[in-house]
């Protein structure tokens, strides 16, 4: 995903959340144990890859979307972090989390301040 400036989810019922994601949404990729690691904005243009593993080739099971203004942290938001910004816990342990945009756009302007 960081390579290819994309969000991306992989096999069902995971994948097809990406298409959930609106042109022009804040969009911010998360690892686990890390905190958010990158950002960009969203297409809105959904689309269909096959995806490669150490199982083999699997047909259409990326869904993804290419991110605009795409730019990789210098240092992660750190969960606590996150919940710090938004002033709410936040619950990460799904593929896609929505939220408000006056919340992503306050995580979108602290990352500006602190971690680039």
């Amino acid at each position: 995903m960081l390579k290819n400036e994309k969000c991306a989810a992989y096999f069902s019922p995971w994948k097809e959340k990406i298409e959930q994601i609106q042109p022009n949404d804040l969009v911010f990729l998360y690892r686990n144990g890390k905190g958010i690691i990158a950002r960009g904005i969203a297409t809105g243009v959904f689309e269909i890859a096959d995806y490669q593993n150490d199982e083999g080739l699997h047909i259409n099971e990326e869904y993804y979307m290419n991110l605009n203004r795409f730019e990789s942290l210098r240092n992660p938001v750190p969960s606590a972090d996150i919940n710090d910004i938004v002033g709410t816990h936040v619950v990460l342990a799904q593929t896609l989390v929505s939220m408000n945009y006056d919340r992503g756009l306050k995580i979108w302007q602290a990352i500006t301040k602190n971690y680039l």
